[in-house]
């Protein structure tokens, strides 16, 4: 779901340390006592957490909606598959997604390499500064606009390393630009629960959402927004999006 770097220094680092690939070819253990994630502030990983019964069940994802905003589902319009979680009120929003990491290390310090080097190679521009969660990039992303030109869209990356796997934050609107407006959309990311799952899975593999138990998607609703972005591609028409009510 991400692009990889290739490093040859890294290439290096990795090769002296690897362990045997007939038995590591993905990530197969569950320690999570390396975890970045404070099981304190959130987000917390589910083993961490004793009741879940009033949380919404997306699947890899648990949620506490704040009073005021309304949850949505990107959906895959070819595989139904759904995509990613977003938070949303009438001003901004927060889009979730989880993926699976390494046992050894987090992977959000070369993911935030990538997105920044995305964005400036795509017009757009990008710094790093600390955030509520760690480092966090915060952006304006260069998108087509009326009449040729071009219009640039604000937009902050966070991401949260936990035990094996890892949670990416794309605020959107008045939360990428209002500390304010944001502080909603950062209490659903620290009270979320991550539901990792003990399948093996490579790292960068996705985490499976899904619609919460009762609800039913659409046969065919039009998109009612546009993701933020969606797998790095920020200029790419984002996918169905389906209101949770």
């Amino acid at each position: 779901m991400f692009g990889r770097k290739k490093k040859a220094a890294a290439a290096a680092d990795e090769a002296s340390t690897a362990p045997d690939p007939t038995t590591d070819a993905v990530d197969t253990a569950a320690p999570a006592d390396e975890a970045d994630a404070d099981a304190a502030t959130g987000p917390r990983d589910s083993n961490d957490v004793t009741d879940v019964s009033a949380l919404l069940d997306l699947g890899a994802l648990l949620l506490t909606p704040t009073p005021g905003t309304e949850v949505r589902l990107e959906v895959d319009q070819q595989s139904d598959d759904v995509t990613a979680v977003q938070v949303a009120d009438d001003h901004g929003a927060v889009q979730l997604q989880v993926f699976a990491a390494p046992r050894s290390a987090g992977i959000w310090d070369e993911i935030r390499e990538e997105i920044a080097e995305m964005i400036s190679g795509s017009g757009g521009t990008v710094e790093s500064v600390p955030g509520p969660f760690g480092d966090e990039l915060r952006s304006r992303l260069a998108q087509p606009g009326p009449q040729g030109r071009t219009v640039f869209a604000p937009a902050v990356f966070a991401g949260v390393d936990g035990p094996r796997w890892f949670l990416r934050a794309v605020y959107s609107g008045s939360a990428a630009v209002d500390e304010g407006e944001r502080a909603r959309f950062d209490e659903v990311v620290r009270t979320a629960v991550v539901v990792r799952g003990d399948d093996p899975r490579a790292p960068r593999e996705m985490l499976p959402l899904q619609m919460p138990v009762g609800q039913q998607r659409p046969a065919a609703a039009e998109p009612e927004a546009e993701a933020p972005v969606d797998d790095l591609k920020p200029f790419e028409r984002g996918p169905e999006i389906t209101e949770v009510r």
